[in-house]
């Protein structure tokens, strides 16, 4: 199954408790984590919310 890795780049300080809520469900929460998830709609979904938090690690 093909896999994303997904990398913090933006601090959850100052932001709204809804995208604090999908760094948590992501495996988020310190600057500059790298985490790898499966490539689902579900996570390409979160991380399409956050764009500015977040980058997609090729």
């Amino acid at each position: 199954m093909a896999t994303i890795t997904i990398k913090q780049i933006g601090s959850p300080i100052r932001r709204h408790e809804k995208q604090r809520q999908i760094l948590i469900g992501l495996g988020l929460n310190k600057m500059h984590k790298v985490v790898t998830r499966k490539d689902t709609p579900e996570v390409r979904g979160a991380v399409a919310k956050i764009p500015h938090l977040v980058e997609v690690v090729d």
